[in-house]
């Protein structure tokens, strides 16, 4: 009788885990099951950023479709049929294998103990930092999701032909307002986007600099070619600054969601006040990373540690 109620408290202690989303995050998690966290992983962030350039842009992405699908849990990282990754919006992911690569130096400096979730919001971090972005402190104790859904990514990640109406609803069912909308959204400061993302805008629409969509159309031909990049931000493509900003001033957004940001709408003023000072732009794009940070899986949750960040345990 000893032993089987033993065996019950054991069992419900590991329902308890699983199915409790992560709680009250700290920028101390780690300090004593794994106090070299954030060396490990801004040493291998480092080595990728050196061999790609492109890494924080991706990283950045990565991290912000994982946070606005069932919260901050990894799961965009599964390799799961119908899982995240086979999303409309998250064709063609990047960074995945760096994800891994960095995971797999913390699982040998710390097994078992740091969730995916959490490298990927560091390595995010340190991605901006050494692409010239600031930094902030990453609050720590993530745990990964054992599903991922394509129809909920399908649902929760925005267009590149998205309003600014759309944005803001989208955005406020985050806990995001309208100035962390407009400061998240300059993260596309860095990266690029493929043809098929902004060809109607370049080449249907009137609130585009003619100078500008001319320029683009000749890396992205009204039919075909729809896998051709172009960068965001056509004057500083791989530095994290302001000059997102300035360009949907000029009226050179690429894709139409940008441009949404500055376009006789609520949003202009913000995109004013980041153009006439890139260190407010700095602060405020911190504050709300971390922000975004904090989203949290659904209560009752299936959560594990995963060791392999692609697939469960």
């Amino acid at each position: 009788m000893a032993a089987t109620r033993s065996d019950s408290l054991v069992s419900l202690l590991v329902l308890l885990y699983v199915f409790t989303s992560h709680a009250q995050l700290t920028a101390n998690f780690y300090s004593s099951s794994c106090p070299n966290l954030e060396s490990i992983v801004q040493s291998a962030t480092e080595t990728a950023v050196r061999n790609n350039p492109r890494t924080p842009a991706s990283l950045l992405r990565l991290f912000f479709h994982d946070c606005f699908v069932q919260g901050c849990d990894a799961s965009v990282l599964l390799v799961d049929a119908g899982g995240e990754q086979t999303a409309r919006a998250n064709r063609n992911l990047q960074a995945l294998d760096v994800i891994e690569a960095i995971k797999s130096a913390v699982e040998a400096s710390c097994n078992g103990t740091v969730s995916c979730a959490d490298v990927l919001a560091l390595a995010t971090r340190d991605g901006v930092v050494l692409s010239g972005g600031p930094s902030w402190t990453v609050l720590l104790g993530r745990q990964d999701a054992t599903t991922a859904s394509e129809d909920e990514a399908n649902r929760n990640l925005p267009s590149p032909s998205s309003s600014l109406s759309f944005l803001i609803n989208l955005f406020a069912g985050k806990g995001l307002n309208l100035q962390e909308l407009v400061a998240l959204s300059g993260a596309h400061t860095v990266g690029f986007a493929p043809c098929r993302a902004f060809r109607t805008h370049i080449y249907n629409e009137s609130n585009i600099d003619l100078e500008f969509a001319i320029s683009a159309r000749a890396n992205c031909p009204f039919e075909g070619g729809d896998d051709i990049l172009s960068p965001l931000d056509v004057t500083t493509r791989t530095v994290f600054d302001n000059a997102y900003y300035t360009n949907l001033v000029s009226l050179r957004g690429l894709l139409h969601s940008d441009q949404e940001l500055f376009n006789n709408g609520p949003a202009d003023s913000i995109v004013q006040n980041y153009v006439a000072s890139s260190s407010v732009f700095f602060r405020d794009f911190a504050a709300a990373m971390v922000k975004l940070g904090n989203i949290s899986p659904p209560a009752g949750s299936s959560v594990e540690i995963r060791r392999v960040c692609s697939r469960v345990n």
